[in-house]
Parts: C-alpha cells; sequence; structure tokens
C-alpha cells in the first residue's frame, strides 16, 4: 500500500530542485547530507515514481519530477499568500496593497514605484509578487492582487488596463563591441551575429522573431532567457548581443551598450487592475506614482546623460 507523503518529504525535494544538489538542500534545511538524500529515497518510494536521475553521482530531475514540482511550487505560492493575508490582517489599520509585477520590471522599476508610494504612504503594507503577466492577471481577476505591471497583450474584460512605459526595443551588446560605432542598428547588421533571445511563447519574443523573418535576416540564437535581468547578463559578459526595452539595461551601467534600433519594435508596458476592485484610494496612488517613475526613466533613457540613447 502506498504511504501518505510527508510535508518534510515534500519541502526536501522542492529544497533539492531549487538548490541543485542534495548537500545545498540539505544546508538550507539544516539537516545531514545523508538525512536529505534519506528522504528524497524515501519520497520516491512512497510516491512510486522516479524522480531524479542519478548522473555521476549528482540527482537531476525527472520529466515527472518537473511536473510534480510545477504542482509543489503553486501550493507553497498559496501557502505563502495565506501567510501575507495573515499578517496584512494584523495591519489592516495601515492599508494593504497587493502588487503584482512581470520579471521584466521586478528589480529597480518596480523597486523606485514602491518606494514612491511608501512616502507618500508610510503606515501601508506592500505585498510585491513577481510572476508572468498571464498569472498576475488572473491574480487580479480573483482579488489576490490590486494592482499589477504587466507585457503587453494581457487582455481580459474584468480588468482595467492603462499604457505605462512605451517605447521602441533598443539593441544591446556588450561594452567594446563592433557595434558600438553605430547611432542605429539596422536587422542587417545583426544578420548572423550571437544574439541572446527572450523565449518564443513571450510577447517580446516573437514580436523580435517575425521582425527578423519580415527583414529575411538570418537569426543564430545562441542563448534563450525568460528574465531580462538574465538576458542582459548574458549580453553584458559577451554571449551574444538582443533587443530590449531600455527600462532593463539601465542597472548594468557601463557593461551595456545600448542604440537605437529602426525598424521600431514598440513595447508597452501596461498597468492593470481589477474593474471593482479594493483599496481604490491606495491602487489610484500606485498607478500615480508609477506613471511619474516612468515618464522619469524614459526620460533618462532619451536624455544626453550617462545611459541615454543620443
Amino acid at each position: 500500500m502506498r504511504r501518505h507523503l510527508s510535508l518534510r518529504q515534500v519541502e526536501a525535494f522542492k529544497a533539492v530542485i531549487e538548490h541543485g544538489t542534495i548537500s545545498r538542500a540539505a544546508a538550507a534545511l539544516h539537516v545531514s547530507q545523508p538525512a536529505m538524500s534519506k528522504m528524497i529515497a524515501s519520497l520516491e518510494s512512497d510516491a512510486d515514481l522516479e524522480l531524479f536521475d542519478r548522473v555521476k553521482g549528482r540527482l537531476a530531475p525527472t520529466q515527472r519530477g518537473m511536473r510534480l514540482y510545477d504542482e509543489i511550487d503553486r501550493i507553497f505560492a498559496g501557502v505563502q499568500q495565506v501567510e501575507n493575508a495573515v499578517d496584512a490582517i494584523r495591519r489592516e489599520d495601515q492599508g494593504r496593497i497587493a502588487i503584482g509585477v512581470m520579471p521584466a520590471l521586478s528589480g529597480s522599476f518596480v523597486q523606485q514605484v514602491t518606494k514612491g508610494f511608501l512616502e507618500r504612504h508610510p503606515q501601508a503594507f506592500c505585498v510585491v509578487e513577481s510572476r508572468s503577466s498571464p498569472r498576475l492577471a488572473e491574480w487580479l481577476v480573483t482579488r489576490k492582487l490590486d494592482v499589477g505591471l504587466v507585457e503587453p497583450g494581457v487582455d481580459n474584460p474584468y480588468l482595467v488596463s492603462e499604457p505605462l512605459m512605451e517605447h521602441p526595443l533598443v539593441c544591446i551588446m556588450p561594452a567594446g563591441h563592433a557595434l558600438a560605432a553605430k547611432s542605429l542598428v539596422r536587422p542587417a547588421d545583426l544578420d548572423g551575429l550571437p544574439f541572446v533571445s527572450f523565449t518564443p511563447e513571450g510577447f517580446t519574443g516573437q514580436r523580435v522573431t517575425e521582425m527578423f523573418a519580415e527583414y529575411r535576416v538570418r537569426l543564430n540564437v545562441v542563448l534563450v532567457a525568460s528574465m531580462a535581468s538574465t538576458l542582459c547578463e548574458f549580453v553584458a559578459t559577451g554571449h551574444g548581443i538582443s533587443l530590449v526595452h531600455p527600462v532593463m539595461v539601465k542597472a548594468f551601467g557601463e557593461r551595456l551598450v545600448a542604440r537605437r534600433f529602426e525598424p521600431a519594435i514598440p513595447l508597452n508596458f501596461r498597468i492593470c487592475r481589477s474593474r471593482d476592485g479594493r483599496n481604490a484610494r491606495l491602487v489610484d496612488d500606485f498607478v500615480a506614482v508609477a506613471h511619474e517613475t516612468a515618464r522619469r526613466v524614459l526620460t533618462d533613457v532619451d536624455g544626453d546623460g550617462p545611459g541615454g540613447l543620443r
């Protein structure tokens, strides 16, 4: 008879997936390495599933293992939501706002917006969740979130959506790259060059792929990344060039060079809220601060100072 899984087994499995090795997972959960190995072995036995392949003494998750991890990650995200709700209930008198942000804006931009918002509402309690845009839309509709910063293409009749930060994509390259001598980059300039791409399923990845196909330029994709920060890091370390929204570049300073690109591929991040959402006053102020921050960021991008495109 199959035994019921324990929460400790599930935690151990999640830790091994996220930390990559038994030893690092054991350190994260403050248990011994043999104890961690025993929990993983017992989990596979109790679940009657092969969750890991053993390759040269290391554990590599199987396809079934990754399917199980995806389910566990969703469950733990739900538990985190409960913990956040409990914390928020304790602080209801201070006001609470739940903010969702797509990965591309989850770094410096959302930090600047939240900082400006808290300067207006120092007693407010903010919860910031970074998820994909479709997931954020789902959470806005179910009122798990009050406001969301999302990519274009999110269309839901239950949401109010408005433009936040429209700007054409720019061509980025590592400092010292030959294309840095140009003030304007065109598709033909990228023909055959190593290219770091967003995942083809995403909105930006689709737009870029379509543009290259239209101009019959050979796209030499050497790496694919879903996170803008990861993509920019690969470019900064010399793995290739790419096309991104300029807001993603500023944090890399002089490690990245950005140049205008034609044909223009506009990318318009959006800010969304539920049509009948709660916390209307706080959400209104957060949206106002987001727009102010976006205008300031784009002014810096298009200006003559360091990091500007002129």
